[in-house]
């Protein structure tokens, strides 16, 4: 019998001082440059709990707006 590929592990946020669990994966460059951020690890990518998430997503509306317009 394979493995089940479905369950992965679970990721905290890497936001310091944030003890939730990871929704999304974004660039650690990309959050840091926008929100400043103290970033837990050294990885390239970054999870951020459901929260996080949204305050970026709030953070960089306008920017991803202004991106999918030049597009």
């Amino acid at each position: 019998m394979r493995p089940n590929r479905d369950e992965k592990p679970v990721e905290k946020c890497g936001v310091s001082d944030c003890d939730e669990d990871g929704e999304r994966s974004l660039s650690r460059k990309k959050v840091k440059e926008e929100m400043g951020w103290t970033l837990d690890g050294e990885d390239k990518r970054v999870h951020l709990c459901k929260s996080h998430y949204r305050e970026f997503k709030k953070a960089t509306k306008e920017e991803r707006k202004i991106e999918s317009l030049r597009r």
